[in-house]
């Protein structure tokens, strides 16, 4: 019990001292909060305490970390894990209300994200060879730029605003989705494609095809 209430009494001083207002501690030490989590730029390689369930969005970008470990399962709103060291997106969150960013990062894998992200999706400026793991579904846009994909195997099959997959090792536009609400961007591959191409392809739904 007192080896219990020692570490009750560590989150708590971790919590005041990141600036978290409005939390509760769970029996399994796990931590909800109602509204917003910031943790950007204040110079994390860990977060040490586990996170449960977030109501409003959750961001741990522009720190040091190497792992996921401690990220919430559950956030209401968005999700940014951008501008660390990332090389897996283990520990994520399960569930995301809003936009989910891991960019800027050394991810090799998208294994573990959620299967249906509402709000954008970005992955871009990574170490990507391959979109296997990808959401399957996002209500906005997908960007998955500056990689070195090969295929957009594993890309999600519909994406409600625009799909950007520039800057990368592309040869072909197999896997690419079926249906982007918007616009299309592929220019800067390995093969030079035409408007013609991703239409064959794709359901593009506005004029915007950058190729």
């Amino acid at each position: 019990m007192v080896v219990k209430s020692l570490e009750v009494l560590r989150i708590i001083n971790w919590l005041n001292e990141m600036g978290i207002k409005s939390y509760t501690i769970n029996d399994d030490l796990s931590v909800d909060v109602d509204g917003n989590v910031w943790l950007d730029s204040k110079g994390l390689t860990e977060i040490p305490v586990q996170f449960n369930k977030v109501s409003g969005g959750f961001n741990c970008s522009y720190n040091l970390l190497t792992s996921l470990e401690g990220c919430p399962r559950e956030v209401g709103m968005w999700f940014s894990c951008s501008h660390n060291q990332l090389t897996s997106l283990k520990g994520c969150p399960r569930e995301v209300g809003g936009d989910f960013e891991c960019h800027d990062n050394k991810l090799t894998s998208l294994k573990g994200v959620p299967t249906k992200v509402s709000g954008g999706f970005s992955c871009s400026y990574n170490q990507l060879p391959s979109l296997i793991g990808s959401p399957k579904e996002t209500g906005m846009w997908f960007d998955c730029s500056h990689n070195q994909l090969t295929s957009l195997e594993g890309a999600p099959t519909e994406v409600g605003d625009g799909f950007d997959c520039s800057t990368n090792q592309l040869t072909s536009l197999k896997g690419a989705p079926t249906r982007v609400d918007r616009w299309f961007d592929c220019k800067y591959n390995k093969v030079e494609f035409s408007e013609e191409d991703v239409r064959r392809v794709c359901k593009v739904g506005g004029r915007t095809v950058l190729c």
